[in-house]
């Protein structure tokens, strides 16, 4: 497994565990973990004095009454309740999540489901004018969670709902009773469902911030989570609103999120995050704190097969895996056990001396590397930087040298995964500069062999040799396999479409 401890990192004799419930996230949409790595994740967050995990198991769980719903890598009965009985005993709660509002498309992909979409082409969301229907089949899948999960908590999602008001029946309703009684009647009738099987619900705050009306008709059972990934208090609306209902609240930074992509990975974002919006969470008083990770935006792309059957959905974005991410994960229970006090230079410095075993000097070089800032290129647009993609380029190969002459003398291998992450944003940034000289009004068909050459120089097949030999352990072959061919799409089409121009 690529998953170590630092036990001595999260113990501290005055160590301040300022929320009751203390919980990570992990996100199985895609990159589905094998049960071994799921346990062995389980038991280093249970060291780190984690109590709570909020599995979002999506299509992988193994559901039966509704089982065209799980994917290809779903887990069995057995292998779930094997996860949960290891979990508590480790001192852990599992918490299903059961999306049941948007971020439904692995749902309501199945034409079993097609009454319930919102929209027949975009099926991200229920129409939450179908109450009865909707409230027929969450029963369903809330009472077979249950039979797998123990948890007092069943995580019911309802961010992000992007097409509220979209249909012709939904905007009649908000024309009648407005945007947040659409939501709200929904929303509510869902966690009614779950406090009627004896559970509390556990909702994503977003949208309830942003129509906060809706917040008078959930129960009083329901539990806010406020997702904050480094933005201000009123993001998503009102705070003070949200604070002013009395509902328990529970905070959420996060490991893993936008922009991070399969080139990119904000570090020092993250860093930051954990830094200030955790202790913030403890001045607010809120009684939870919730690491989330998420493997992907959880927006899909779908492929039709005729112009209304979907043949497959694509995730926008894929992160690297979370095998890569311990030291985020670590400073994360560093905070939790430390009175909340995270200082991420130090942190970081103090990381690589004692996990990696790297002196001083090496120390600060590894922390150099790792924040600095990478910068995102949109439709041939680097964003918020003046570099160019050559300047770019140089400093990404500045970085990647960075980690490949540093030596760590222990755990290796979690090391080889920051090495590996920079070569991949280094590759990426290569084809880029070749892609923006096609893109270029400069570009000419003398250009070609040159730019053939360094599409060619591209080491695609070390790097998805290292990608699944690092990631092996924790995930399954295929999925990997499928990650190299979706990571190496654009640099692919690129290079037969100039060769077949030369």
């Amino acid at each position: 497994m690529t998953f170590f401890f630092m036990i001595a990192f999260y113990s501290s004799g005055n160590a301040q565990n300022e929320f009751p419930v203390r919980a990570f996230h992990i996100d199985l949409r895609i990159q589905v973990m094998k049960m071994s790595a799921l346990k062995a994740f389980a038991l280093k967050l249970s060291k780190g004095g984690i109590n709570t995990i909020i599995m979002e198991w999506e299509a992988n769980y193994p559901f039966v009454k509704h089982a065209v719903i799980s994917g290809r890598y779903h887990y069995t009965q057995e292998e779930v309740r094997s996860f949960v009985s290891y979990c508590s005993s480790i001192g852990i709660d599992v918490i299903p999540l059961q999306q049941s509002f948007g971020h439904v498309e692995y749902i309501l992909k199945h034409y079993r489901y097609a009454d319930l979409r919102e929209d027949q082409k975009d099926y991200s969301q229920i129409n939450p004018l179908k109450e009865e229907e909707a409230k027929a089949l969450f029963t369903d899948l809330f009472k077979e969670m249950i039979s797998t999960h123990a948890s007092p908590y069943i995580h019911i999602g309802g961010d992000e709902t992007y097409l509220l008001g979209h249909s012709e029946a939904s905007r009649e309703k908000v024309k009648k009773v407005g945007m947040a009684r659409l939501y709200g009647d929904y929303i509510g009738m869902i966690c009614n469902i779950v406090v009627s099987l004896g559970k509390r619900p556990v909702l994503w705050a977003d949208i309830a911030m942003k129509y906060p009306e809706a917040l008078k008709l959930l129960p009083k059972e329901t539990i806010l989570v406020d997702w904050n990934y480094g933005w201000d208090l009123n993001r998503f609306g009102d705070h003070q609103k949200l604070m002013s209902y009395g509902f328990e609240i529970w905070g959420a930074p996060a490991l893993r999120s936008h922009p991070d992509n399969y080139f990119l990975t904000d570090w020092s974002k993250h860093f930051k995050n954990i830094a200030d919006f955790i202790p913030q969470s403890a001045k607010l008083g809120y009684k939870g704190m919730v690491m989330t990770s998420w493997s992907t935006s959880g927006v899909y792309s779908p492929v039709f097969e005729t112009d209304r059957d979907i043949y497959y959905l694509h995730a926008i974005r894929h992160v690297y895996p979370l095998t890569g991410f311990n030291i985020l994960a670590d400073a994360y229970l560093y905070s939790l056990n430390h009175g909340l006090q995270l200082n991420p230079r130090e942190f970081i410095e103090r990381y690589a001396t004692t996990q990696y075993g790297l002196n001083g000097t090496d120390a600060k070089l590894f922390r150099t590397a790792l924040t600095v800032k990478p910068v995102e290129i949109v439709q041939g647009k680097i964003m918020d930087s003046p570099l160019s993609i050559s300047q770019l380029v140089d400093s990404a190969a500045q970085v990647a040298e960075i980690f490949k002459t540093l030596k760590p003398v222990k755990n290796i291998p979690e090391f080889e995964h920051y090495r590996l992450m920079s070569d991949i944003r280094l590759q990426y940034l290569k084809y880029m500069k070749v892609e923006m000289a096609f893109n270029a009004d400069s570009f000419n068909a003398a250009m070609i062999p040159g730019l053939l050459k360094e599409l060619k120089a591209l080491d695609t097949d070390g790097i998805d040799e290292r990608f699944i030999r690092l990631n092996q352990d924790s995930y399954y072959l295929p999925e990997l396999k499928e990650e190299n061919k979706l990571r190496n799409e654009k640099i692919k089409a690129l290079y037969e479409t100039l060769s077949s121009n030369r």
